[in-house]
């Protein structure tokens, strides 16, 4: 008896009948009319409850979850129903979703046909990385009676991981091959580092750089020969995912560490793409989660591992042990793309000498945010004094930000300055930039 749920509408038939009694004090002919109508409830009900639970496995249905979700994305889960019964059946479903969404009110209500299988989805939207626990599919079936209800139970008790965002891998592949076409026609420019790879020892010819000369291969032939070079083919690019206080900050549901994190993805999975090698690292007090670069088949998923269950801390980063850990971890020159929050030119001073030694054997992209909430005021046309004082706190910030920009690049180090929504396309934007104008 614990499935059996009793309907409105027996609700509503009994205060007919109550009603039909108190017009009976007054009116005696009608309370035969009132017996009838009781009876007549009390039995409807009793052939619904027979209809309803005289059937074994009457009702089968199936939730369909993806393998894990989707971090800032829309997730799909299926729902696929089938009436066993021999009549048309009316359902209520109520999924137990993740307390994570904090919905309520979920309820779906479904006509289905004897014999008919009826398959819906609805969307999902997880915020946060880690476990989403599901509980049971309830389904509520009644009768076209519709006195009472039975109460099926599926698939209790599903855990599902959320991961970084990957649903969208594949739509920006396709925009970065998209951007490369327009970035085609980029000047190139010298390279400020090494970035050759040995190919081949050959016979000395007349404009060789003499610099190549490899004499101890000279002095075995007899004869000059060089060292030839080709460009290097699988570069190295590391991203530095700032996991302090100031990353907590949140637009839209998603904090800027789960923004980083996400382009982090998206951009591995360009470089992997190009030939290059993608490696991270997150660092706050110390550096951890250590990806080392590579382009191997497997390295997108270890990074999508490493970052799984990188948490927001509420330190001030350390830039001075980040430098020291970049300056022994990571050797060769390659392009680091670190993602930070700076709110003030005081808080870049702070950390400016650890940037700049950075930049010194590698080439360094800070990427950083605009405020969404400072750029609707700033874009607001004010209407009292009030809102005027906001615009002006608002302008402030962003100048405050603009001088950001200009004292990094007076050290030769690249910014990328965007809203949180825009990162994944910015990040790839640059790093395809700087492929094209060979910089590297």
């Amino acid at each position: 008896m614990k499935n059996l749920y009793i309907n409105t509408r027996f609700f509503f038939m009994l205060i007919g009948v109550g009603i039909l009694y108190v017009l009976a004090f007054f009116f005696p002919v009608i309370m035969w009319a009132a017996h009838f109508t009781l009876l007549l409830c009390f039995f409807a009900a009793m052939v619904d409850y027979l209809l309803i639970f005289n059937q074994k496995n009457a009702l089968q249905a199936q939730r369909i979850l993806p393998e894990k979700l989707s971090n800032g994305d829309e997730n799909f889960v299926k729902i696929d129903i089938k009436n066993n019964y021999s009549f048309k059946i009316r359902t209520k479903i109520i999924d137990e979703i993740p307390f994570q969404f904090q919905k309520r009110d979920f309820l779906i209500e479904k006509n289905i046909n004897s014999g008919s299988n009826t398959f819906f989805q609805y969307t999902l939207d997880p915020k946060e990385r880690g476990e989403y626990h599901f509980g049971s599919l309830n389904i509520y079936a009644s009768s076209p009676l519709g006195f009472v209800s039975k109460r099926f139970n599926f698939q209790k008790d599903v855990m599902l991981p959320s991961y970084p965002s990957f649903i969208h891998l594949r739509k920006y592949e396709l925009m970065a091959l998209q951007s490369e076409f327009l970035l085609g026609g980029i000047k190139k420019i010298r390279k400020l580092g090494h970035t050759m790879e040995f190919e081949q020892i050959k016979d000395y010819v007349p404009g060789d750089d003499i610099r190549t000369i490899n004499w101890k291969a000279t002095s075995k032939t007899n004869r000059l020969m060089v060292n030839q070079f080709q460009d290097e083919k699988s570069q190295r690019i590391f991203m530095l995912i700032d996991k302090g206080r100031t990353m907590k900050m949140p637009f839209n549901g998603l904090s800027l560490l789960d923004y980083s994190i996400n382009a982090t993805m998206a951009l591995s999975h360009i470089i992997l793409r190009k030939g290059d090698r993608a490696g991270m690292m997150t660092f706050s007090k110390k550096a951890e989660n250590k990806i080392a670069a590579d382009n191997k088949s497997g390295q997108l998923k270890k990074i999508s591992e490493a970052l799984y269950n990188v948490k927001t801390d509420f330190f001030e980063s350390d830039f001075n042990r980040l430098y020291q850990d970049v300056k022994y971890s990571i050797n060769q020159r390659s392009l680091i793309l670190l993602f930070t929050n700076f709110e003030t030119l005081d808080g870049l001073n702070r950390q400016l000498k650890y940037l700049r030694g950075i930049a010194k054997n590698h080439l360094l992209v800070v990427v950083f945010f605009k405020n969404s909430e400072l750029q609707t005021l700033v874009n607001k046309n004010p209407e009292n004094m009030q809102e005027i004082y906001d615009e002006i706190v608002a302008e402030k910030f962003e100048f405050e930000k603009k001088l950001i920009i200009q004292e990094l690049r007076k050290y030769g180090i690249y910014t990328v300055y965007t809203l949180p929504e825009n990162l994944n396309i910015d990040v790839i934007n640059k790093y395809l930039e700087i492929k094209a104008r060979g910089i590297l």
